[in-house]
């Protein structure tokens, strides 16, 4: 039984998703910018291998603290909108305050300080997006704003837009333009989106377990999110996920033209399929969990993901393996049920943010972080072929983990709550 029409609150839902997912696809936009402007860069001030991996590094870290703490901020203050204006304008200004850096700490600094605001973004954006959405469109819209936005934006307009403005006026003044698509953000969101969407009338079978047994709002602990059974799992998932992810990226382009001896321009177009695969997975997997329930799609398509790494190890035709890369590289989709979807069908409003946070902080630590690093040391021991590896047997984790869920999507569990009592 579907919610009866309510054209306020399903105009807001669709206005509220366009802003948010323009502003977590610009995070990625911003993210993704220093790995095609390092070169550029490398000309200029210079950087090492281990430079770079830092910069990146510490990204990951201060993200992984900011989403921690900005999650459980938000609700303890029961306000999100205000913190995720900030943090919007925020990462905008560090990006650009990167075009002033004179050496590698400057940059370092900048970087960091970036990461703090960018962690802020995702836990506020998809508890917003959560509440807003209708029961049947939730996945879908969680899919958009957090794996196609970044795939759009993050992986394919970016390392175009980013190159050709590097090339034209200069790798400063590229990161100095990249505080304007902020800026207009930030203001949408200030006008446009409420702290609590317009009341959708729902009936009860639709709700989630979360708001079917919600308590009262406030007075919902850190320790009692993290005595949840699918918060828990869905921490040790983001572990493994984020690290199949970071390795993934780190060192495909590496092993493509070191190891299996691809021109640049070639890796790119490999590349290239893998933000095409990041947008259409990025709505595809989230959608189809709707019908099918979280729980066989974050399975199903893990499987999917495991095979990603292991062709970029055994496929050499490059126009094979880029269709490969299409059809496998299927874990960002599944990054939103994780990290926003079952959470938000979790637990209740008050502990929301807490909750996305995180799962989102402690996946960035041990996935973002430590993930690549680990990766990077077997490399150097035994070949880079071991970071393919390490990837899949991350993915292979997952699926584990994945079995111990509880289902959460509305009509999954309206189905088998009436299978049962039939």
């Amino acid at each position: 039984m579907t919610p009866p029409p309510t054209p306020s609150a399903d105009r807001y839902e669709n206005r509220l998703l366009v802003m948010l997912f323009l502003a977590f696809g610009f995070v990625f936009f911003d993210r993704q910018a220093l790995a095609f402007l390092a070169p550029y860069i490398d000309d200029d001030i210079g950087l090492s291998n281990a430079q770079l991996g830092m910069l990146s590094g510490v990204l990951a870290l201060t993200w992984a603290l900011a989403g921690m703490f900005a999650g459980r901020l938000s609700d303890r203050l029961g306000r999100r909108k205000p913190i995720l204006i900030a943090a919007v304008l925020l990462f905008s200004l560090f990006s650009s305050a990167s075009a002033l850096a004179t050496g590698f700490l400057g940059l370092l600094a900048a970087r960091a300080l970036m990461g703090a605001a960018e962690g802020a973004v995702l836990p506020m954006a998809q508890s917003l997006m959560a509440e807003a959405s209708r029961p049947a469109r939730r996945g879908l819209n969680m899919g958009l704003l957090q794996g196609s936005s970044a795939g759009l934006l993050g992986g394919i307009v970016a390392p175009i837009v980013v190159v050709r403005l590097a090339e034209s006026v200069g790798w400063r003044t590229t990161f100095f333009v990249t505080i304007l698509p902020g800026v207009v953000v930030a203001a949408l969101i200030a006008k446009y989106v409420r702290e609590r969407p317009p009341r959708r009338a729902a009936p009860v079978e639709d709700a989630t377990p979360a708001e079917s047994a919600a308590p009262a709002e406030g007075g919902v602990t850190v320790r009692q999110v993290l005595g949840m059974r699918n918060v828990v799992i869905c921490m040790l998932i983001a572990c493994c996920y984020l690290t199949w992810f970071v390795t993934l990226i780190t060192f495909t382009p590496t092993y493509l033209t070191e190891e299996k001896g691809f021109a640049p321009g070639t890796m790119s177009g490999v590349m290239t399929c893998l933000g095409v695969a990041w947008v259409l997975w990025g709505f595809a997997t989230p959608a189809i969990s709707d019908r099918i329930g979280r729980k066989p799609a974050l399975i199903g398509f893990t499987a999917l993901a495991v095979c990603c790494p292991l062709a970029v190890v055994y496929v050499g035709d490059p126009v094979l393996l880029g269709a490969l890369m299409i059809l496998t590289y299927t874990g960002l989709g599944c990054f939103t049920l994780f990290m926003a979807t079952i959470p938000a069908e979790t637990v209740p409003r008050a502990a929301l943010a807490t909750a996305l946070g995180v799962i989102m902080g402690v996946g960035e630590l041990a996935g973002g972080f430590l993930g690549p690093l680990v990766a990077g040391w077997a490399s150097d021991q035994w070949g880079l072929r071991t970071a393919m590896f390490i990837a899949a047997g991350g993915a292979v984790i997952v699926m584990a983990l994945a079995v111990g869920l509880r289902e959460t999507a509305p009509a999954v569990v309206r189905r088998a709550t009436a299978k049962a009592v039939a």
